[in-house]
């Protein structure tokens, strides 16, 4: 039998509109747009596939491997859903990896990389899996891993440069390949490769989450308001990329976009939460990011709230054994709560407050340990309960030598921040406790071996760690014994790192008026003033910096 040509191209033709028909950009309502190519015939995994690339841009890797592991049971031979569900296993920007589950999702498709390699006809495919085998080889340390990797992803944007995927996972690898310490001409390199695609696709939730990443620190985050703007409307069905545009909102002290974005992350966590039954989540990042911001609001009826729903969450059994090994506070409910206390207790500087009291059981988990202790000691040292101070000061200096232990336990590399805090506090509450002492210029020589202790520290895009800043504390400390002008400067420097901290700021405006400085001091309380517009009816504060402000203006007259 002859087969005419028509007869013979029809398939063909057939089977490259197959493979084609999913070049086109693909929008999933609620995650934004993306455009990646692949080989698969199935538009169901193919959807499946898109979906978990964009969950995968935005961070929320669970719901991301779901939807890749969705897409393997449609078409088992499709070689992209196993490279996307080993991705959820790699996280660059909190630098963590998990070697073995990357690759066990990997031996799902064939199991060597050599046999991988040969079940992959298309060669940009080959290329994106020779890039992630990198990640999960073994070979090598992490950081020379990651490097390798970023190479890879490196050649890739050479090979097809067309391909947005390919830049934008390549400016994620830039973002990784620091290992969690910013490395600003890197982070900037990002920064640059995230918003050309975001030019190009504003629709794209990593364009403009990788973006906001890579500038999030007071220095460069206005460069990134556009993009901050942006990505809560691309992905309002994520909580991280609700979360994740307060990271420059908070880097340039806006407040009000501050709490906004965070009760929107919460709202979206917990209906996701509420949807499978599981109860909301009143601790962790989220939360204690949106306490932050209502404690500058002025909003402390709000906040405490906050404090308290994570009090309830962390009191149920079980919780302090959850803790014991975490040295991140969001890894567990109980160091989150100890977390939110301390930040509460410095930033209202209510220490009678009842919640200077509130306690729950911490086992023997060290980091809460060491975080309740500064915090008891920071808050009696201020109302002058010297003995108690003093207890909580020789507490937390037995415990700060075991913490490179817990930290070599937990995994947490040597140049890794979080190491030296413990130490800081240390400081700290020592200073604290020789001011409420009498010793003002001891404390205040104390005061500033804790700024040099945190020198060189990266910003910590958040909440300033420790809940202290230490020039803040030697602000105050100086203002305290008259050396203002000092202390403006130790304010002014403090303001640095966190813009438009009220804290910082009420300190600032005292040592301007006390110079002399009318005209500063009144511009300082206008700012606050302007923060606390919609502050609780009681809060003093406000009424202070009212009164001071009037005070001012009559001199002036």
């Amino acid at each position: 039998m002859t087969i005419s040509r028509t007869n013979r191209v029809l398939p063909l033709l057939t089977a490259l509109l197959l493979s084609t028909s999913f070049l086109r950009a693909e929008t999933v309502p609620g995650l934004g747009t993306a455009n990646f190519p692949t080989t698969t015939h199935s538009p169901a995994a193919a959807h499946e596939f898109i979906r978990g690339l964009l969950l995968l841009h935005v961070f929320e890797y669970d719901a991301a491997a779901s939807s890749f592991i969705a897409a393997e049971k449609v078409d088992p031979a499709f070689a992209m859903a196993y490279w996307g569900e080993a991705m959820t296993f790699n996280h660059p920007v909190w630098n963590q990896v998990d070697v073995q589950a990357g690759q066990a999702a990997l031996a799902k498709f064939a199991p060597t990389p050599e046999a991988r390699a040969q079940r992959i006809a298309d060669p940009r495919e080959r290329a994106w899996f020779s890039a992630v085998e990198i990640l999960y080889s073994g070979a090598g340390s992490k950081p020379e891993r990651d490097a390798r990797y970023a190479e890879a992803m490196r050649q890739l944007t050479r090979a097809y440069p067309k391909d947005d995927e390919a830049q934008l996972f390549y400016a994620l690898a830039l973002l990784g390949k620091s290992e969690g310490v910013r490395d600003v001409p890197t982070y900037l390199q990002a920064a640059a490769i995230a918003k050309a695609v975001f030019t190009r696709n504003p629709d794209h939730p990593g364009a403009a989450h990788y973006w906001i990443h890579a500038m999030d620190d007071p220095q460069h985050a206005a460069g990134a308001l556009v993009a901050a703007r942006a990505l809560s409307k691309i992905a309002p069905s994520a909580a991280h990329a609700q979360h994740m545009c307060s990271h420059i909102f908070l880097a340039l002290g806006m407040w009000d976009d501050v709490v906004q974005a965070n009760i929107a992350a919460t709202t979206v966590t917990n209906q996701a939460a509420a949807a499978t039954g599981r109860p909301p989540r009143r601790c962790g990042h989220y939360n204690y990011w949106l306490e932050y911001g209502y404690l500058e609001q002025g909003h402390i009826a709000e906040a405490k709230k906050v404090v308290a729903g994570c009090r309830a969450e962390a009191m149920q059994p079980g919780m302090a054994a959850r803790a014991r090994v975490a040295v991140d506070p969001d890894a567990a409910v109980v160091s989150s709560f100890v977390e939110m206390r301390a930040r509460y207790l410095v930033d209202t500087g209510r220490w009678q407050d009842d919640v200077a009291g509130w306690k729950v059981d911490m086992g023997e988990a060290l980091m809460p340990e060491i975080n309740d202790a500064f915090a008891t000691g920071f808050a009696a040292a201020q109302r002058g309960d010297l003995p108690t101070a003093r207890n909580a000061l020789a507490t937390l200096t037995g415990l700060v030598p075991q913490t490179p232990a817990t930290f070599d336990q937990a995994g947490t590399p040597p140049a890794d921040p979080m190491r030296r805090v413990p130490q800081i506090q240390k400081l700290q509450l020592q200073a604290a406790v020789l001011s409420a002492e009498g010793h003002g210029d001891e404390a205040i020589a104390m005061a500033q071996q804790a700024v040099a202790a945190g020198e060189g520290l990266p910003y910590a895009f958040g909440p300033p760690s420790p809940e202290k800043p230490s020039y803040e504390l030697l602000g105050e400390l100086l203002l305290k014994e008259n050396k203002n002008a000092p202390a403006r400067a130790a304010f002014e420097a403090s303001l640095q790192r966190a813009p438009e901290r009220t804290e910082s700021l009420l300190g600032l405006a005292r040592a301007e008026s006390a110079m002399g400085d009318k005209a500063a001091a009144a511009a300082t309380y206008r700012r606050l003033l302007g923060i606390w517009k919609n502050a609780d009816p009681d809060y003093g504060s406000r009424d202070d910096v009212q009164r001071n402000l009037s005070a001012l203006s009559h001199a002036a007259n």
